[in-house]
């Protein structure tokens, strides 16, 4: 970690109700975090959360980790970043992701196919619908505005509202090697997922490749890598890696069909595939517990922090002068104490 920032991750679900008190969130600033993330899969949303502790905090950086492209059309995602740039005076950050087939087909009904080509239209759209330099044209492959046909009546407009930030940041979440650089490329941060020291140098020269490109948005030295790492705290390093082996067997087994598995992909570069296949064919089959116990105390490491305090330092300490500029704990109170008071 190059500027040792930590910072705090909210799951998939409403969290505990102590996580979300004011008292908690003032208590998450004193301890000199700058930001929260929230992500969403097919459960709750990201937004909402966000405007929660907006609400509640004078300083925390609010970001999504990830607003699901195929939720809301760029409009409307465009619309909310604003819309809660605004309310938090200049504090939040858009974090986007393609997500799956499985999740955009199944659960948003949307076509899956050309991911990348369908995120940089994506990301286009929302720059200018944010920019408000003119009226909204666009005439891509996939969106286009004003629609042709129709009622005929479809009109190129310019938001109503004015954008705080006309260059507010956005961030991309990625895991394959061309999405990454695509990042690199159009975006002002990645969003990583599953990063580790092994696999470090495939993203690096993913990242370099984005960023040679002319068009490319930001220098390297002004780009940001979040860095989400799920953390628990515990004397017995085994109890600790369980949370995790389970974290792994759903991503690993359940997140992505067969042949269509991002997450199954990046434990396979780091020289996990033999493991995968099995932790894929057991939570695939039904075994989910058997899935999780597959999984060895050595493959959570590599994402993940776990044990007694003092093994965490140690740990931390493998993670210095790495890609990432923020480290988003993945875990309670203590987890996030823990990691602060490591890199104090």
């Amino acid at each position: 970690m190059n500027k040792k920032r930590v910072d705090m991750n909210i799951g998939f679900s409403i969290p505990d109700p102590a996580l979300i008190t004011p008292a908690t969130i003032a208590e998450i600033e004193a301890m000199g975090v700058e930001s929260i993330w929230v992500p969403e899969a097919y459960g709750f949303d990201c937004l909402t959360p966000l405007a929660w502790f907006g609400a509640t905090s004078s300083r925390l950086r609010l970001g999504t980790s990830i607003v699901q492209m195929a939720a809301r059309t760029p409009t409307a995602t465009a619309m909310a970043a604003m819309t809660l740039d605004h309310l938090s005076g200049g504090r939040f950050a858009l974090g986007l992701g393609a997500s799956g087939p499985q999740v955009v087909e199944g659960w948003y009904g949307q076509p899956y196919e050309r991911p990348l080509a369908r995120t940089r239209e994506y990301v286009d759209i929302v720059r200018a619908v944010i920019a408000r330099e003119q009226p909204l044209r666009y005439a891509g492959e996939f969106y286009q505005h004003p629609l042709p046909g129709g009622t005929g009546l479809g009109k190129a407009l310019k938001s109503i509202a004015h954008p705080l930030r006309p260059d507010l940041p956005v961030l991309l979440a990625a895991e394959g090697p061309k999405n990454v650089a695509l990042a690199a490329e159009i975006a002002d941060g990645w969003i990583a997922m599953l990063l580790g020291p092994r696999n470090e140098p495939f993203y690096r020269a993913a990242l370099e490749e984005g960023f040679a490109r002319r068009s490319a948005r930001r220098p390297a030295a002004e780009f940001e890598v979040i860095n989400p790492v799920p953390v628990v705290v515990d004397d017995d390093v085994e109890a600790a890696a369980d949370p995790v082996r389970e974290f792994l067997a759903l991503y690993v087994g359940g997140m992505g069909a067969k042949g269509k598995n991002f997450h199954f992909d990046v434990m396979a570069r780091m020289g996990y595939e033999d493991i995968a296949h099995k932790v894929q064919s057991l939570y695939l089959d039904g075994h989910k517990n058997e899935a999780a116990a597959a999984i060895p105390t050595a493959m959570v490491e590599e994402i993940a922090l776990v044990g007694p305090p003092a093994k965490i330092r140690d740990d931390l300490r493998a993670r210095q002068d790495t890609l990432t500029t923020t480290l988003v704990v993945q875990g309670d109170l203590r987890a996030l104490r823990t990691v602060v008071e490591c890199l104090a």
